[in-house]
């Protein structure tokens, strides 16, 4: 199959047409893109709505789909994956062909520890080829991955092999982040001993630059394995079967295992990589992310791959390694067509060289999109970015359950007009509306709960891993035919969607629901702002009234009573006095996940004065430490 002949042609407002039309039509002409083994003869089975499953009498191999079919197309000498280390100064390329034969003989190595079809393997790894190949392995067998971020603590990662029931865990010494090294062994052995279900195999990746060994816990040696393994054919499993469960986080402190299925999700991704992200075989993609988040699943690993074009992984960070021209050095070494990463970085390397100085040491003429997603990306970070590279800087939203873009600007389809603050328009297979409390549709321009029509397309969440009640619970009943996605927004005259924020993150002041999100934007607005988060906090008067907590630029050179009166008169000039901000804060920083989420709702805790939970995703426990010593006062 000529893989860059299978592409969607045609305006947007066609192929959505037809999507909703039609979409059993639809979806079967993408699903070509992909190679079965027993190929659909329909998309769609309804028959126990409202969950549903795609391509229900199909089978295939996704990691067959990821490299075999491509070395058996001839282009087994193409490169696969680049593997960029910032932390240990080491770069290393795989071609299709190299990854193929690591992936099959790791695939060997659980097969021999009884890893079969079905079985779940948690890969708890930091950005090495390892985690890439590792996950590949698992889908070559028939095995269930679910990767955790490298670096949780031991009792989050209890609860996810209690809830996974794996028979392997795959892990490394540790990983590496600027002036220090996180030792992994000593927590994955004390999740074990938490654990009532502990796996009966433990494969560990040794790494020089981290203490501890394989041997020093009496597990297995990933490279004395993989020498002796023999290579696992791949399995045949079914469209409907799981190919992995990524956890998120939920409201109960029970993770979520959110279910991704084999078939849908590789005729998504096939589809996104072309119509949204505009990516042909053979062309070099770069997703700055972690393989522990959905966007390393679907975009570092599976997508690209998917379709034959070259990945680069990249361990390191926007700043600090070395500096602020970390991502323009990865870019122009490598010749990147296209970036995305989160908002939150682009902020990191503003903050760090607002003139973006560092971009003039490289040659980065071969980027020609920025793509960004994980948070709202403010009109203030969209119009520098833009200025500063010269490439369209495209927004687009989605979220962990739904596995790729709800809604996008479709760079492959047509290249829509960038509207700031607005992810554009819903991709193909979404319908998405916005209801009010009750569930009814409102004005365009009117904020809402933003919800998707059921059925959602393929690649989108399967279900939680054994726990359809809560599946219902979390996404399902709250509106009669409808997905719930948490966040609120607004869609304008043009369709253009507009995303706020969560829905809890609305406050209400004086009677008056007001987003913090678009309060956020306004004070993101003013020039010596690098980042801000806007809370709401408790008011004897009025219920809640929003804080502001803002970050400054590197050399800003203002007091913090000037830009306190600023900041509130463009939120009074831009959303009016019924706002009622006035409250300030400059911090050195956010606390943020790992994934570069604000935590709002710890903010807002300790200004509150509540008891709250660290988070078992936090990046940085000494910026929630500070910010609490800071914020205490205000209790």
């Amino acid at each position: 199959m000529d893989l860059a002949s299978v592409r969607t042609v045609g305006a947007y407002n066609d192929e959505f047409t037809r999507s909703i039309d039609d979409p059993e039509g639809f979806w079967l002409d993408a699903a070509t893109a992909v190679d079965w083994i027993d190929p659909p003869t329909r998309a769609l089975d309804d028959s126990a709505a409202p969950l549903y499953r795609w391509f229900p009498d199909a089978t295939l191999n996704t990691c067959v789909n990821a490299l075999d079919r491509h070395v058996e197309a001839g282009h087994g000498d193409r490169p696969a994956l680049i593997w960029d280390s910032a932390m240990v100064g080491e770069q290393r390329t795989y071609t299709y062909a190299q990854l193929r034969d690591a992936v099959a003989t790791f695939a060997g190595v659980l097969t021999a520890q009884g890893v079969a079809k079905g079985d779940r393997v948690i890969i708890y790894l930091p950005m090495i080829p390892e985690a890439a190949i590792a996950m590949l392995a698992c889908a070559r067998i028939g095995a269930v991955h679910s990767v955790v971020f490298g670096g949780f603590a031991a009792p989050e990662l209890a609860t996810r092999i209690d809830d996974a029931e794996p028979v392997a865990i795959v892990t490394a010494s540790g990983g590496l982040e600027p002036g220090r090294t996180v030792e992994y062994l000593p927590m994955v052995q004390a999740a074990v001993e938490l654990s009532a279900t502990p796996p009966p195999a433990v494969i560990v990746k040794n790494r020089p630059q981290v203490a501890g060994s394989a041997a020093d816990y009496g597990w297995l040696d990933w490279d004395e394995q993989f020498d002796r393994a023999a290579p696992a054919a791949p399995v045949e499993v079914a469209a409907t079967d799981p190919l992995y469960i990524l956890y998120t986080s939920g409201t109960t402190g029970k993770p979520k295992g959110v279910v991704r299925d084999n078939g849908g999700h590789a005729v998504a991704l096939c589809w996104s990589m072309r119509n949204i992200y505009d990516i042909s075989p053979g062309q070099v993609w770069w997703t700055a992310s972690d393989v522990g988040w959905v966007v390393g699943h679907s975009y570092i690993v599976y997508g690209p791959l998917l379709i034959g074009a070259t990945t680069v992984m990249y361990e390191g960070k926007p700043v600090g390694t070395p500096d602020a021209g970390a991502f323009w050095r990865v870019i122009a070494e490598h010749r990147a067509v296209a970036l995305f990463t989160a908002p939150t970085a682009l902020r990191a390397i503003r903050k760090a060289d607002p003139e973006a100085a560092e971009l003039a040491a490289y040659d980065v003429s071969s980027l020609r999109t920025l793509f960004a997603a994980g948070e709202r990306l403010d009109p203030d970070t969209f119009f520098w970015a833009s200025e500063k590279l010269g490439v369209p800087v495209v927004d687009h939203w989605w979220q962990t359950e739904t596995g790729w873009s709800i809604v996008a600007n479709l760079r492959g389809l047509e290249q829509m007009e960038i509207k700031p603050g607005s992810p554009t328009v819903p991709v193909p297979g979404y319908r998405v509306e916005v209801v009010d409390a009750g569930g009814k549709a409102v004005e365009p321009g009117t904020e809402g709960n933003i919800v998707i029509a059921l059925p959602m397309p393929p690649g989108t969440l399967a279900g939680l891993w054994r726990d359809e009640e809560r599946y219902r619970s979390s996404y399902l009943n709250t509106f009669d035919g409808y997905y719930l996605t948490g966040d609120s927004g607004y869609i304008d005259d043009d369709g253009y969607v507009f995303v706020l924020g969560r829905s809890d993150d609305v406050i209400n002041v004086a009677g008056h629901r007001l987003s913090t999100g678009s309060i956020e934007a306004v004070v993101a607005s003013h020039p010596a702002v690098a980042e801000c988060a806007v809370v709401g906090i408790r008011d004897d008067l009025k219920g809640q009234r929003p804080s502001g907590y803002v970050v400054l630029k590197a050399g800003a050179d203002l007091d913090e009573d000037t830009l306190r009166s600023e900041l509130v008169a463009l939120v009074r000039e831009e959303i009016g006095a019924v706002a009622t901000f006035r409250d300030v804060t400059v911090v050195a920083a956010l606390p943020k996940t790992r994934s570069g989420k604000i935590l709002r709702k710890t903010m807002r805790q300790i200004v509150d004065g509540e008891e709250y939970a660290v988070p078992s995703t936090i990046e940085d426990m000494s910026v929630l430490e500070v910010l609490a010593e800071q914020l205490a006062p205000k209790q």
